[in-house]
């Protein structure tokens, strides 16, 4: 790595404010945690928005944070810069053998599973959050042959759970429950497994679906709320009947 590189740049500021500056010196790995999961996130906003400049902020600060975990590895002795681009670069070229006359192509997946040690599920990061890790399993399953031939396995399955929720919703004693409804939980647990695997057989990112999903029912309540001030009316108090009508002629006006 280049001192005049983009990271080695970095890694000189973060070098200075270490020396310099008693909150940025007093930082572990530990305290930076959060953080990173903050700007990974924020990042990850910014992409879905896809305007230019937030995305070029956010990458900066994930920059930042890539750069104070190199630098503390290296303060510690454990390992240097040129060692994590090294490990990189060994990874992609096991997995692109035919890339650098390393070997024949092989199916991405048949090397992930080398490289686990022959076991499907290894490597899932277990904090990943649980529609990604859904994906996932279904997914890594898949890869071996677990898995239905096209949509309507994942179809029918959807509407098995679904019916399995009605029935659980129709064995209630009170509405709403006095107490957790853990048969409920569970019902509706499978149901989520189900579509999300629907989803994967479409061909369709959840994470990303249920987002766009997110964005478009924010900015159509958010019209309802402006349609309710502009004629009086108290959400509140207006009911159900008027305020789907509010919401028919938002979503009419957006299509």
């Amino acid at each position: 790595m280049q001192d005049d590189s983009a990271l080695g740049r970095a890694m000189a500021m973060v070098r200075d404010l270490r020396a310099r500056c008693p909150w940025d010196r007093a930082q572990t790995r530990e305290t930076l945690r959060p953080y990173l999961v903050e700007e990974v996130l924020e990042l990850d906003h910014a992409l879905g928005e896809g305007a230019t400049e937030p995305i070029r902020d956010e990458l900066s600060d994930l920059l930042l944070h890539l750069a104070f975990q190199l630098v503390i590895a290296e303060e510690r002795g454990d390992f240097r810069p040129d060692d994590v681009a090294a490990g990189l670069e060994a990874k992609m070229r096991r997995r692109h053998p035919h890339l650098f006359d390393l070997g024949q192509a092989e199916p991405w997946e048949l090397i992930k599973r080398r490289e686990r040690g022959g076991r499907t599920l290894a490597g899932i990061t277990p904090t990943l959050p649980p529609l990604l890790m859904a994906y996932r399993l279904q997914e890594r399953a898949g890869s071996v042959g677990f898995d239905w031939p096209d949509v309507e396995g994942p179809m029918d399955k959807v509407r098995e759970e679904l019916a399995e929720v009605k029935a659980e919703l129709a064995n209630r004693t009170s509405d709403p429950p006095s107490a957790p409804d853990e048969a409920l939980t569970e019902e509706i647990g499978d149901l989520l497994f189900a579509v999300v695997n629907l989803a994967r057989k479409a061909g369709v990112q959840p994470g990303p679906a249920l987002d766009h999903a997110n964005r478009k029912f924010r900015d159509r309540f958010e019209a309802v709320e402006r349609l309710a001030d502009e004629r009086g009316l108290d959400l509140h108090a207006a009911g159900l009947e008027a305020l789907d009508g509010l919401w028919e002629e938002v979503k009419e006006g957006a299509e």
